[in-house]
């Protein structure tokens, strides 16, 4: 019999990687997202069920995040349909230090649907291919959080034990808190970025009610408070330690921050160079 895998969020940073991860397995796996099809959006629920109808094991990211209003209702209803639609194991990605997060850990775990936590630290792929990609060119590095130390996770990292987590046994019930080797302040991030990328990169310490600001004129009202209130509960210093998630799930370390810019700069390098 062919098991199934969702993905639902399948074109998302960690959804694209652990999909092809998956597949490169030769696992039957079923990409899903906004545009998919069948389709899966978390705006509209009724659909849920139809998109999860023959799955045996899911992971799941949750847009925009875990801490924006409407997550517990809607991972409670996720845990809820997947469980009536015969998924057997749902993997949820989840932020750290965030009080939201966590009571949307308790709900899935509280659902009766077996289910494993992928507790995650900010990515390291923000600056280079999201968010914060644009720090890169404009040589600016501009957020709300002082000289706080975060442990950055390598996304190819999390995806690993993610897939680990869909694939292996005794993950259920588990908790695997992940973060890289050490924890760097965004002083010491930007002073890699310049090293990996061969031009200059500086942080700019900005206070919540400018960075709200400058987020709300380009992304809008919403987008700036959950953006603001998030780098407000995170860099706080709750994140500072690292742990050792990543090695207890894959036998291995988690890779440096240096090692992952110097592989994203080569790769732009290599897509944008004279053929």
């Amino acid at each position: 019999m062919t098991t199934t895998i969702a993905v639902i969020g399948a074109t998302g940073k960690t959804g694209r990687r652990v999909a092809e991860r998956l597949e490169q397995r030769g696992l039957d796996v079923r990409r899903l997202a906004r545009g998919t099809s069948p389709t899966f959006d978390w705006d509209r629920p009724d659909g849920w069920r139809d998109a999860l109808a023959g799955v045996d094991r899911a992971y799941a990211a949750y847009v925009p995040d875990l801490a924006a209003p409407g997550s517990d209702a809607a991972i409670r209803r996720l845990a809820e349909t997947a469980r009536d639609a015969g998924v057997r194991h749902l993997v949820l990605l989840s932020g750290r230090g965030e009080a939201a997060a966590r009571r949307c850990e308790e709900l899935l775990f509280a659902s009766g649907l077996p289910a494993t936590v992928v507790r995650a630290s900010w990515f390291l792929q923000n600056f280079t291919e999201g968010m914060l990609r644009d720090a890169v060119d404009t040589g600016v590095l501009a957020l709300p959080a002082g000289d706080v130390r975060e442990p950055f996770v390598d996304v190819d990292d999390l995806a690993d034990v993610v897939v680990e987590a869909l694939t292996g046994t005794g993950h259920e019930g588990r908790v695997h808190e992940v973060t890289g080797p050490a924890s760097l302040t965004m002083a010491e991030v930007a002073q890699l970025l310049t090293e990996a990328y061969g031009r200059e990169v500086r942080y700019v310490a900005m206070g919540f009610d400018e960075f709200h600001g400058a987020v709300a004129a380009e992304a809008g009202p919403e987008t700036a408070t959950l953006l603001a209130e998030l780098c407000r509960e995170v860099f706080d210093g709750r994140n500072v330690r690292t742990t050792t998630g990543v090695l207890d799930a894959l036998g291995r370390a988690p890779r440096a921050a240096r090692t992952v810019f110097a592989e994203a700069a080569r790769a732009e390098a290599a897509a944008t160079a004279p053929r």
